[in-house]
């Protein structure tokens, strides 16, 4: 049987690493990447909604419900974006989501008055569908535009972007306050309309490399094929388990914005504690993810994923036992380390698997699960918590064991084997070692 672990350099090519990439990625990739960091820099609807309602008079509960709009409206966005990247195309998606957001974005603006609130919930839920479908778009048109061997990476340096820009935006947001709320919104809208330009220009020659030195045709002169429909994708069983496995993941992993909070006041443990807990989050993941990817994308996939699930499992799992902050921030890292191992490989799956004119729609369903997740998760994460206290991470540990298994089973190519088939033998090879699982 074929090596089910890492091969070494003399048994297969080394795959290019991060400055490889970045300097031979296309206008187009680089157009992604830079869209991907302004416009996620510029997002303050969904973190300042709360606080621009209520600062204008509107009830909390109020504020709260138009966030869970802002919710809703985005988990059916990422499904109607994918749909419309495989019917009317990739760029077309993009350069439609951004625009329209742009324009959604300002007009919230003036809708902060309680007299206002209908109209405000209606574009509050279509602001955040219209800004989702550029996701799946944008996931699909980055899997056209680079080769097999570089998709990984891509996708790592692609959630980077998305990182430092969740990270300066809000720097930016609250010097942006100091002025008004108006300059604000306007600002969003601002960013996201040179960001749809900018996407219009350089997307417009987007070249779709299927394979490494592989010259592809114009994307501008393609024809979008509607490709099977979600009714079919449904029907993908593997894929379907890597849906679920994508929700309880993302379920588990909002425990750090919301339950984690009230455990460590529970337990007296200051606000700053929680901050530096984000912030050493925040910082191992802007650091270290790349670096983490460049070394996970020799893996198999299935063990990428599932082991990285395991990971912040084990993390979220060891803040259940009053041990300290050492256990507290080293569970935090453990957990973050799971993170960087199993996020681009599950991200980057719809599009290794998806069925020619479906990546769209994969793409997605992949999105809404993950949205699903994020907001289901504070939700069913406190009534536990208010059930059991510390035994919610206890939960969080055995969801995230389910989890890691339905990602391995659904990341794995043709029917699973049981381990007792295989043994461990080690072979010599001309300049390094390798450890293969041979058939017994």
């Amino acid at each position: 049987m074929s090596a089910l672990l890492e091969k070494t350099e003399t048994d297969a090519p080394r795959a290019p690493g991060i400055l490889t990439i970045l300097r031979e990625t296309g206008p187009s990739v680089r157009c992604l990447l830079v869209c991907a960091f302004v416009n996620q820099a510029g997002a303050f609807v969904q973190a300042f909604l709360v606080l621009f309602l209520v600062a204008h008079g509107v009830g909390a509960s109020q504020a709260g419900l138009a966030l869970a709009a802002y919710g809703l409206g985005s988990v059916l966005g990422a499904v109607l974006g994918g749909d419309l990247a495989d019917r009317i195309g990739q760029r077309a998606t993009i350069v439609l989501s951004l625009m329209c957001t742009a324009w959604l974005t300002v007009s919230l603006g003036f809708l902060g008055s309680p007299a206002a609130y209908p109209a405000l919930i209606a574009v509050v839920v279509a602001n955040g569908a219209i800004s989702q479908t550029y996701r799946p778009a944008a996931m699909a048109m980055l899997a056209s535009l680079v080769p097999d061997d570089r998709m990984l990476m891509s996708y790592s340096i692609y959630r980077t972007a998305l990182n430092l820009g969740a990270v300066i935006g809000p720097l930016i947001a609250a010097l942006l306050l100091t002025v008004s709320w108006n300059l604000l919104f306007w600002v969003d809208g601002i960013t996201t309309l040179t960001c749809g330009l900018v996407a219009m220009r350089f997307l417009a020659r987007a070249a779709p490399v299927l394979d490494a030195g592989e010259p592809a045709e114009d994307e501008s002169a393609e024809r979008p094929d509607a490709g099977p429909g979600y009714r079919a994708l449904l029907r993908d069983g593997r894929f379907v388990l890597y849906l679920l496995a994508m929700f309880a993941s993302a379920l588990i992993y909002m425990q750090y914005f919301s339950v984690l909070p009230l455990t460590l006041r529970s337990e007296n443990y200051s606000r700053a504690v929680y901050s530096a807990v984000l912030a050493l989050s925040a910082g191992l993941v802007i650091t270290s993810e790349l670096f983490i990817t460049s070394r996970v994308q020799r893996w198999r996939t299935p063990y990428a994923a599932g082991g990285g699930i395991l990971l912040l499992a084990a993390g979220l799992a060891a803040y259940g036992p009053r041990a300290g902050l050492t256990l507290l921030f080293a569970a935090t890292a453990v957990g973050v380390l799971g993170q960087m191992m199993s996020g681009p490989t599950m991200f980057a799956h719809p599009l290794r698997v998806a069925p020619s004119g479906a990546g769209g729609r994969y793409a997605g369903a992949a999105q809404a699960m993950f949205g699903l997740g994020c907001a289901a998760g504070p939700f069913l994460g406190v009534l536990v918590w208010h059930q059991v206290g510390a035994g919610v991470w206890a939960a969080c540990g055995a969801v995230g064991v389910l989890a890691a298994v339905a990602a391995v089973i659904a990341l794995s190519s043709g029917r699973p084997e049981p381990l007792w088939r295989y043994r461990i033998r080690p072979r010599a090879a001309q300049a390094g070692r390798v450890t293969e699982l041979e058939e017994c």
